[in-house]
C-alpha cells in the first residue's frame, strides 16, 4: 500500500474516531443529571419545590436531576423524611436525592444552588444590625465553598423571606470568582401576588396581566410599578387577536384604588409572606429557573434582583430588583424602558436603603472573626 493511501485511510479513521467520541460525549451529557443544591432544606419552600423541579417543566422533559438537601444537624431527621418521601414518589427525572449536614460536602459539582436561608426578625430581641450580621456570616461560609466545589458556570438563586438582595450581593463579594451574571434574587413572589390582586380588581384571568415591575429591595422597601403593565384578553368594548394588549392603568378607572387599596394590599402581602407555607415562593423559584434555562415569554418583562451596573441611574455594586428578559440561558436588563421623574426619585431612595444595608453588613463582618468548623452555622 502506498504511503498516500495509508495516510488517507489513517485520516479517515481519525475523523471517524472523533465523531464516535463526540457522539458518546453527547449521549453522556444527556443522561448526566444536573446537580441541584438547596440550602436550609428543611424549610417548607424546599418541600414544595422538589416536585416542581423534578416534573420536567423547569429543566426539560429529558433532563434528569440530582437534588442535594443541605441543612444543620438539628434538621437531619426532617431531611431524611423528605428524602424518603421524594424517593417514594418515583419521579422519573429525579435520578437521586440526598441529605447533607457536613459543610465540607456542600455544593460539590453543583450546577444550581438555591439559597433559602432566612433569619427570624424580631427587633425587640435583637437589633437589625445583628440580623444583618447573622445573614452575612452565613454567606461568608457558603460563597467560598461554592467557588471551591461547584462548577464554574454554577447558577445561584437567592430566595426566602428576609434579606434576599443582601444574600445575593454577599455571595458575590465573598465568592469573587462566581460570575455576577450567574447570581440573582427572586422577586417573582411580589410580582405574581400583585398580578393576582389586579386580576381580582378587573375580574379577569391573572394570566392576562403582564409586565408588572418590582423595583428595589425585594424583602424590604420596594416599589410596584404599573406604568408598563399590559392587559391581554380583557373583556371590554375593544377586542383584537391574542397578542393584542391594552395599558393596564387605562383599564382601572378608580385611581383612588391604586393609591389606597393597592398600596394597602401590598403592605398586607409583606406580612402574609411571613406566614405562607412555601407554595408561592417555591413556584416563584421554579418559574425563574425555567425562564433562565428556556427563556421568558416573548415580549414579557420579569423582575429579578441583579447586580447593578448603573442602569436607570441606580448606583453600581448593589443587588437591585429591576425588569429583565431571559434568552438563550442568559438574562439582560430591559434598559429601553422609559421611567418618569417620580419613579426615578423612588429608585434613588430604594438604592440608598440597599447601600446602607450593604455598608452595615461590611462593618459587621469586619468586626468578627472568620467562621471556622465543619458544621453549617445555625
Amino acid at each position: 500500500m502506498l504511503s498516500e493511501e495509508m495516510l488517507s485511510i489513517a485520516e479517515e479513521n481519525l475523523r471517524e474516531y472523533i465523531e464516535i467520541e463526540k457522539e458518546e460525549e453527547e449521549i453522556k451529557s444527556l443522561i448526566k443529571p444536573l446537580q441541584i443544591w438547596i440550602t436550609s432544606a428543611s424549610s417548607p419552600i424546599c418541600y414544595r419545590l422538589i416536585p416542581l423541579l423534578a416534573n420536567g417543566e423547569v429543566f426539560g422533559m429529558t433532563t434528569e436531576i440530582s437534588i442535594h438537601l443541605l441543612d444543620t444537624d438539628q434538621s437531619k431527621e426532617v431531611l431524611c423524611g423528605i428524602v424518603m418521601e421524594a424517593e417514594d414518589m418515583a419521579l422519573p427525572l429525579l435520578r437521586s436525592i440526598s441529605e447533607h449536614t457536613e459543610i465540607d460536602e456542600a455544593f460539590i459539582q453543583a450546577d444550581v444552588v438555591i439559597v433559602l436561608d432566612d433569619v427570624l426578625l424580631n427587633c425587640e430581641v435583637q437589633s437589625l444590625e445583628n440580623y444583618i450580621r447573622e445573614m452575612s456570616e452565613i454567606c461568608q461560609v457558603y460563597a467560598p465553598l461554592i467557588e471551591k466545589n461547584a462548577k464554574s458556570e454554577v447558577r445561584v438563586i437567592s430566595s426566602g423571606k428576609t434579606f434576599v438582595n443582601l444574600k445575593a450581593v454577599m455571595i458575590m463579594m465573598y465568592g469573587p470568582s462566581i460570575k455576577p451574571k450567574n447570581v440573582i434574587a427572586i422577586a417573582t413572589t411580589w410580582e405574581s401576588a400583585t398580578k393576582a390582586t389586579l386580576a381580582r380588581k378587573l375580574n379577569t384571568n391573572v394570566a392576562g396581566v403582564k409586565n408588572v415591575i418590582v423595583w428595589g429591595n425585594i424583602t424590604g422597601s420596594n416599589y410596584i410599578d404599573l406604568s408598563h403593565a399590559k392587559l391581554y384578553g380583557y373583556d371590554c368594548a375593544i377586542w383584537g387577536p391574542a397578542d393584542f394588549s391594552r395599558p393596564l392603568l387605562n383599564m382601572i378607572y378608580d385611581s383612588e384604588w391604586i393609591h389606597s387599596e393597592l398600596q394597602s394590599a401590598q403592605s398586607s402581602l409583606s406580612s402574609r409572606l411571613c406566614h405562607y407555607v412555601g407554595m408561592l415562593p417555591a413556584h416563584a423559584v421554579a418559574t425563574v429557573l425555567r425562564y433562565w434555562y428556556h427563556g421568558s415569554p416573548p415580549g414579557e418583562i420579569i423582575s429579578v434582583g441583579v447586580r447593578t451596573e448603573g442602569q436607570f441611574c441606580v448606583p453600581e455594586g448593589i443587588v437591585f430588583s429591576m425588569p429583565v428578559r431571559f434568552q438563550n440561558g442568559n438574562w439582560e436588563v430591559v434598559t429601553e424602558l422609559a421611567i418618569n421623574e417620580k419613579t426615578q426619585g423612588v429608585l434613588g431612595r430604594l438604592a440608598h436603603e440597599l447601600i446602607q444595608e450593604k455598608l452595615v453588613a461590611l462593618k459587621e463582618i469586619q468586626e468578627m472573626q472568620p467562621y471556622g468548623g465543619d458544621k453549617i452555622p445555625s
